[in-house]
């Protein structure tokens, strides 16, 4: 994936996240009554901007995308003509400038339910929440699960998808509660989550569980090959059966892919066969970084049995009022568990490294996009409650600290001082930078495969 494409829909992506959000601020000021000077799409000298509507509010495109804000009229800010002093930011109620700053992140959160609810009515498909073999030693074996055992329930909670069932699974890991399966044969059974680590999150951390997908035997026979990868530089075609790699023989797929995925950039002599011909060649596996973990990748995927992929699906689809109310639901759960995170990370259970910063996120973006519109707008949903939740937290700077001065105004009936938002934008700063440089480290860690 190139950086150009993953750099496109990073901005694409931030562009919508950061226009509802200020849109939400923009449109409860004008119900409030607040005169808005300025709409602007990121920061710095402005590149595009026009004037529209009563109050002629600038609409503006800066140099630096990276956010937005809504600049409105404030006395605190600038000097204010008498005849409009009444539409100032700072002489609305302070339960109007409440429902001001709340608007920003509300509208994030309508947004996530917006786009699940698209999803929802459109069908997501998804993998079964099928198991594969569990490991020897883990507690999935110990608690008599097989593969093709499908996980129905994971503490009451129902799982439709492996997706949903991972979810559900690292819920409950996190918070070390002790895990109920409910099979689809009526069978219950008890999971020790004491061996799940929160290091990496982005790592299978399922695995120590002994839960891994269910992956049906597949022939070590290429489908596909990409036109820029490794496997089409070496000249390896669809149709060809993969007989052996630096000597060791190729019984299934799977094999080829561990192989291929402990050898980056390390040369394998591959041994194939093409249309009753033997033959052989050279490959060395392109290096990737994935979850945290370097390995290696040739761009082919494997001659499917589509019968067989077909009985490993389904379909999550629900009508327009379930799919709205399914949508809310997902939107509330996130956002606890975002919080959840949040919170366990404040008091040391989880660990920092799992914190994000804007390269993994434009990874994730380019990724998304790359897989289609449906991944695409999954990818936006979650970013959008994570958002919405981060903007909440009460840090000065953030809608949460302001939310915060104005929360104590009304309960004490008088504005918090000068002095004291002062010295909380300072603090704010502080926490704030901590973070982004906190997430960019951890970024540069992940690219280098640390």
């Amino acid at each position: 994936m190139s950086m150009l494409h993953t750099a496109l829909w990073f901005l694409v992506a931030i562009s919508i996240l950061v226009v509802v959000h200020e849109l939400g601020h923009y449109l409860a000021a004008r119900l409030a009554g607040v005169k808005v000077l300025r709409f602007s799409l990121g920061f710095g000298q402005p590149l595009l901007s026009r004037r529209f509507g009563r109050d002629q509010t600038e609409w503006a495109l800066a140099a630096l995308p990276f956010g937005g804000y809504v600049k409105m009229l404030d006395e605190r800010e600038g000097e204010v003509p008498a005849a409009e002093a009444h539409r100032s930011f700072n002489h609305a109620t302070v339960w109007r400038r409440i429902g001001i700053v709340v608007a920003g992140p509300a509208a994030n959160f309508l947004l996530a339910i917006l786009f699940y609810w698209a999803l929802l009515i459109h069908g997501l498909p998804a993998l079964k929440p099928m198991i594969g073999e569990p490991p020897a030693g883990t507690p999935a074996a110990h608690a008599g699960l097989v593969a093709g055992d499908e996980i129905r329930r994971v503490n009451g909670i129902e799982t439709q998808s492996f997706q949903d069932l991972r979810l559900n699974l690292l819920r409950a890991s996190v918070a070390r509660d002790a895990l109920t399966l409910e099979l689809a044969d009526g069978r219950r059974v008890q999971l020790d989550a004491s061996k799940i680590e929160t290091e990496n999150l982005e790592r299978d951390i399922l695995r120590p569980l002994g839960i891994v997908h269910y992956d049906p035997e597949m022939e070590p026979v290429i489908g596909k090959v990409l036109p820029d990868g490794a496997a089409a530089r070496a000249g390896l075609q669809p149709g060809d059966r993969l007989v052996a790699a630096n000597g060791q023989a190729l019984a299934s797929w799977q094999d080829w892919v561990e192989t291929v995925r402990r050898n980056p950039l390390k040369p394998l002599r591959i041994e194939y066969e093409r249309q009753g011909q033997h033959g052989g060649l050279t490959l060395s596996p392109d290096a990737v970084t994935e979850a945290g973990e370097r390995i290696g990748r040739v761009g082919a995927s494997p001659q499917v049995d589509e019968v067989a992929l077909a009985r490993l699906m389904t379909e999550v689809r629900y009508g327009p009022f379930e799919a709205f109310w399914q949508g809310a639901v997902r939107t509330w759960d996130m956002s606890l568990f975002t919080l959840e995170m949040m919170g366990r990370m404040a008091v040391g259970q989880v660990s920092w490294t799992n914190l994000s910063g804007p390269l993994t996120i434009a990874d994730y973006a380019g990724q998304s996009a790359s897989l289609g519109w449906v991944s695409f707008i999954g990818f936006l949903a979650l970013v959008s409650v994570s958002l919405g939740v981060l903007n909440l937290l009460p840090i000065p700077l953030l809608d949460g600290g302001h939310l915060m001065y104005y929360v104590a105004e009304a309960l004490t009936g008088r504005p918090v001082s000068e002095r004291t938002m002062e010295i909380g934008s300072r603090i704010g700063m502080a926490l704030l930078l901590l973070l982004m440089s906190f997430a960019l480290f951890n970024d540069l860690r992940r690219l280098l495969g640390e």
